[in-house]
């Protein structure tokens, strides 16, 4: 995927991530792409999905095609 500027990206995490928790990913929406941080390195390596990519990610874990 081509270069994408991260510099003003909005970051979340989910809800489900209490304070005390650090083992945390985040995620933001960023031009035509969703970006995937460890949160407890922000300034590490981000992975980068198309968001149709993305999508089908998040239809096979709501389907639980995941789940152990």
């Amino acid at each position: 995927m081509r270069d994408v500027d991260l510099s003003g990206a909005g970051w979340r995490k989910s809800t489900r991530s209490g304070a005390a928790q650090g083992d945390c990913v985040e995620v933001a929406q960023v031009q035509s792409a969703v970006a995937v941080r460890d949160s407890k390195h922000p300034v590490g390596p981000v992975l980068l999905f198309s968001l149709s990519d993305w999508q089908s990610f998040l239809a096979g874990t709501k389907a639980g095609e995941f789940d152990r």
